[in-house]
């Protein structure tokens, strides 16, 4: 029958003259009564509390932003502005000028219709089309805006949309007529993606939902899977860059890397609208 040893104490590593049996949870160094700091299971050090408080803010959201009271605050604007155009395109007295504003016509865009590209976004001429796209939005927007910050969310939008137009321009004929968020709302499927997959969450749920709705993209007739393409490319994309970024001087990689990827597309547009003019 063997006599069980004795705990042994170890020297804390900031003061070596004194014994003690607590490590540090984090580091794994010796700490005494002095230098431990109760944390959330057992102690910690001194200094890794301060790496800890340095490396996460309490307002700070995982990928740069601050956290907002309410998460859905750009969502609901958005699914505002879609109705109010929806609205405007069904029940307002619009000129035959004004009404081309809102719609994608490659083939229109370089002889004066500059906006088509980003109003067409907002537009809808269905009913069961507007309602379709604000329920995604509903369902997408709250949970990547609580997770990447209300700018950071809408400019990932806005560019899904351009990046989406992008593709109508170069890939439709130049007379065909465009028009819905569908490419906005496949770059937040895009864009849920790349966050599920970065926090290491759920990825079969969001890659059952991509391979659903680009199974009803490809097999209904009537459907710009062109625009929906783009969007996705576009979400993934710029998600990828906010995600991604290092946590040195992230917020200045991540604003001037989308900045680029909107200046690029913006150019895509405008050679392409020259060219068809």
């Amino acid at each position: 029958m063997t006599t069980p040893q004795p705990p042994v104490a170890y020297a804390c590593y900031r003061h070596p003259d004194r014994g003690t049996y607590i490590r540090c949870q984090r580091c794994g160094r010796p700490i005494c009564g002095d230098c431990m700091i109760s944390a959330a299971v057992g102690f910690q050090c001194p200094e890794c509390v301060r790496a800890g408080a340095k490396e996460t803010r309490q307002d700070e959201l995982r990928f740069g932003g601050r956290r907002s009271g309410n998460a859905s605050v750009t969502t609901l604007v958005l699914i505002a502005i879609n109705v109010a155009v929806w609205a405007l395109l069904n029940y307002g007295r619009l000129s035959d000028n004004a009404y081309l504003n809102f719609l994608l016509v490659p083939g229109l865009v370089g002889q004066g219709f500059w906006m088509e590209p980003l109003t067409s976004a907002f537009s809808h001429q269905q009913i069961l089309h507007l309602g379709m796209n604000m329920v995604s939005l509903w369902f997408l927007g709250p949970p990547l805006e609580q997770a990447l910050g209300r700018a950071r969310f809408l400019a990932i939008y806005l560019i899904s949309a351009l990046t989406g137009s992008l593709a109508v321009m170069w890939l439709s004929a130049p007379a065909t007529a465009t028009l819905g968020a569908s490419g906005a709302i496949f770059g937040l499927i895009g864009a849920l993606l790349v966050v599920a997959l970065r926090a290491r969450g759920n990825v079969q749920n969001v890659l059952f939902w991509l391979v659903l709705n680009l199974g009803f993209t490809f097999t209904n007739s009537g459907i710009s899977w062109q625009g929906h393409i783009g969007g996705l490319i576009g979400g993934l994309i710029t998600t990828a860059l906010v995600a991604y970024a290092p946590r040195q001087d992230r917020s200045m990689i991540q604003w001037a890397g989308l900045a680029g990827i909107a200046v690029l597309t913006v150019a895509g547009i405008i050679v392409r609208a020259m060219a068809l003019a």
